[in-house]
Order: structure tokens, then sequence, then C-alpha cells
């Protein structure tokens, strides 16, 4: 089934062009994840990575709010309860979410308000670029339920994007991060007014979307493969990667464009 008809359960979705908009949706509650969410999350992420109509994601909150992480009824009431293999399930399963989002050609915009505090601030690390307002509270609080920091990534993640100094005050004391801080930091991209959001999130990505998507997919791509690697395992997997955007159409255009004096128009191949 297309993503154009795809409803559901757990979120919402909406496809603006070639922008897909997932919005998490329990306002009442400050948009909590449930083992439902999670999963379905996680399954969506991997579907995109087989849809070609969708070229970038955004994804959001409503109510003010982005995401309050895990329910504590719906989820943190029922792991105190299970077993040893429960747990692990559970924690491969959250972990996979990430490793969806990571690996999923299209690029992802969190656009954030209010609050975004454990798993939703993972998904808000686990995004490509972030939007905040002013209001945002970004908390990677595990260590306030008597958990560990390394969760979902964060360890790994984190730290390559604000340093480690500042990742290990965050999850080491589970503050929040205020918007200003994020965005010095480099956690944020840019800090937007509230009623701008997530109308400018989907205006980036609409941007993102008209570009040349298989340069920007092997772009990520690369960003997260060249983790582990050596200068010079990188260089080379770089130039791999380079010969074949160069193979490619919107490469042409883009060469066609700037002889004519024009503004090329990309088509994703």
């Amino acid at each position: 089934m297309s993503l154009a008809n795809y409803v559901p359960e757990n979120f919402l979705w909406r496809i603006e062009g070639r922008v897909g908009v997932i919005t998490l949706n329990r306002p009442e509650r400050k948009n909590p994840l449930t083992f439902e969410s999670y999963r379905e999350l996680r399954d969506l992420f991997r579907r995109l990575g087989q849809e070609e109509a969708v070229k970038a994601i955004v994804m959001t909150g409503t109510g003010g709010n982005f995401c309050s992480g895990g329910d504590v009824h719906d989820i943190i009431g029922p792991l105190t309860r299970m077993d040893t293999q429960g747990l692990l399930d559970f924690t491969r399963m959250t972990g996979d979410l990430v490793l969806s989002m990571r690996t999923c050609p299209q690029p992802i915009v969190a656009g954030v308000d209010g609050i975004c505090a454990g798993a939703g601030a993972i998904i808000a690390m686990a995004s490509d670029f972030r939007f905040s307002t002013p209001e945002a509270r970004t908390a990677f609080l595990f260590v306030r339920v008597g958990l560990a920091g390394c969760d979902m990534g964060a360890c790994t993640i984190l730290p390559r994007i604000i340093g480690q100094g500042r990742a290990a005050e965050l999850l080491y004391t589970g503050r929040a991060m205020t918007a200003d801080e994020g965005l010095a930091w480099g956690f944020y991209n840019r800090v937007i007014a509230p009623s701008r959001m997530p109308a400018e999130a989907v205006e980036f990505a609409a941007t993102l979307a008209n570009g040349p998507t298989f340069a920007h997919a092997m772009t990520k791509r690369m960003l997260h493969q060249e983790w582990n690697l050596s200068l010079e395992t990188a260089i080379e997997a770089e130039a791999q990667a380079q010969a074949l955007c160069m193979q490619t159409e919107d490469f042409r255009r883009a060469y066609r464009a700037f002889a004519g004096k024009t503004k090329p128009v990309f088509e994703g191949n």
C-alpha cells in the first residue's frame, strides 16, 4: 500500500507535495509514546526507504508540545513487571526506531515546541535537522527515573552534535536544555516563533524535497556510515559515493542549467 493511503493508528500522517508530515497527537498527555507507537513509527521509517513519492519528512507534535517520552502508565509501569528478555526486547525495539530514522534515505526535520523529553528528545536527536520554538525544553531525563543516559544511541549521537562535555552534563543530570542553549550548542538549527511551527519546518523540508534527493540520500548515508571509518577509508567511501552521484541525471540537469543561466529543476534521479 502506498503511503499516500496510509492511515496510522497511533499518530497523524499527511503528505504535502513531496513532504511527509508525522504529528504525534496525544496533546492531553504532551504526546507520549506507547509500545504501539514506537513500533508503528519504526515500521513507517522502514517503509520510507521504498517510498519514492516522499522525499523529506517532518516530525512534530500537537498542543504546544513535541513529545514527553515514554508514557508513564502505558510503558514505565509495565516495564517494572517484565523479565529480562522482555526488557531487552523493548530496549532493542526502541533502538530500532533510531536506526530506522538514521537509515531511511529521506532527511528528517524535527519541529520541536514545548516539552521534548526522554524518547522525545531522542527522536529530535536522531533527526537530521531540528527547529525549535523559544518555549522548547529538551531533556534526556533517563537518570530521573533511575536509568542510564545511554538510551537509544544517546551516548553515541548526542556528543557528536553538541560535544562530549555538554552531552555528559545533560545525560548525567537529566536537566532541560533551553532553546537558546540548544541553538548555541548546535543541537537546534534555528529557533522560530511558535506561530511558524511547523509551517517553517515543512517549508524547509520542501526545499530539500525539491533538491537533488538522490544526492541528499547519499549525504545522509555517508554522515551515518562514516562515524566509524578512518580518514583514509572515509575519503575512499566518499569518492565512490560522489562518483555515483555524478552518474545521475540531476547532475547533468544542474550543469545544463548553469550553462544556460537558469535554475535547475531536480527530479531525484
